[in-house]
């Protein structure tokens, strides 16, 4: 019996244009546009369509942009018959997955990401903080190396764990770029400055955490019988009550992407979706097991693709 997860990307994976071919093959698409526009009560639409790309950027528009394009995916594919057996999302992603596992509204969703997105965004305005993928390292040695900046007065901590060889640092922009100069010197293969407009799953962001927990205690969320597996504890959660708090320590906690690959291996999962732009987790899954069935889902030829092929699974 086949079990399907369904990934969602989260920042970075953003780009001009994204979604624009699925709603001018199918204009009912277009309603994901509008009811964003509307909850947000300004045109994140044309930003998406239009740009600029630096605007896109910024972490309060990037947020609910990216929940828009891989709901928008997620729904095509149910509505085909596509119904997930967990959700997990990177990051930003993990939204998305609760949407798609009906733990949220969209409407509610876009909401919550954009408020999340400004409260980030105040604690750490954008160009303070930074992020870097470290590669050919060892998480171990790693921490040691971000630690020993830390205490130097500059902070830097593990903040993804996305696949053996990549793991990314977060802090602030000095703190990156000391621990990344001192990873290359250790051995690391590449330090990779990554499109982002802020220090995310660092301790910067803790000073978010109470802003972010009232818009969370505010909104009506449902449990579920569609597990969403949680960035914090790499763990499968149905309590909506569980996921409230889980968000709100994901904003300073290291994203447990690799460990909950693993873990939704262990539970039998051998398809696994990325709905949204890009293709980014796609290869952190494939880098974690090779044998997994993979499928990005981004565009209207490839959301096909992932639907025909679905014909033959039992």
């Amino acid at each position: 019996m086949t079990k399907i997860v369904f990934i969602f990307p989260g920042q970075g994976s953003q780009s001009v244009g994204m979604g624009e071919e699925l709603v001018k093959s199918n204009p009912g698409n277009k309603t994901f546009y509008d009811k964003a526009d509307e909850q947000l009560g300004y045109a994140l639409s044309k930003l998406m369509l239009e740009g600029p790309a630096q605007e896109l950027t910024y972490t309060y528009n990037a947020q609910p942009a990216l929940l828009t394009t891989s709901t928008m995916v997620s729904e095509i594919l149910q509505a085909a018959g596509l119904k997930p057996d967990y959700t997990i999302g990177h990051s930003l992603g993990e939204y998305s997955a609760l949407v798609a596992s009906g733990v949220m509204s969209f409407e509610d969703g876009v909401k919550i990401v954009h408020k999340r997105g400004l409260y980030m965004n105040e604690v750490v305005p954008a160009g303070k903080g930074a992020m870097a993928a470290i590669l050919g390292m060892q998480a171990d040695v790693l921490k040691e190396l971000t630690d020993q900046v830390t205490a130097e007065g500059d902070v830097v901590q593990l903040a993804n764990l996305n696949c053996p060889g990549q793991i990314v640092i977060s802090g602030t922009k000095e703190g990156v770029e000391k621990a990344s100069v001192l990873a290359k010197e250790a051995g690391a293969k590449r330090a990779i400055p990554l499109v982002v407009s802020g220090p995310f799953h660092s301790e910067l962001m803790r000073p978010a955490t109470s802003h972010l927990q009232q818009a969370l205690n505010q909104l009506e969320m449902q449990d579920t019988d569609i597990p969403v597996i949680s960035n914090v504890t790499a763990s499968p959660v149905t309590k909506a009550e569980a996921m409230k708090d889980l968000l709100v320590q994901q904003l300073y906690s290291p994203v447990q992407f690799e460990q909950s690959i693993r873990t939704l291996l262990d539970l039998g999962v051998d398809t696994f979706i990325e709905c949204g732009p890009g293709k980014v987790l796609s290869g952190l899954v494939k880098k974690i097991d090779r044998s997994a069935v993979i499928y990005a889902a981004y565009d209207l030829e490839s959301i096909e693709q992932v639907i025909e092929a679905s014909k033959e699974w039992k």
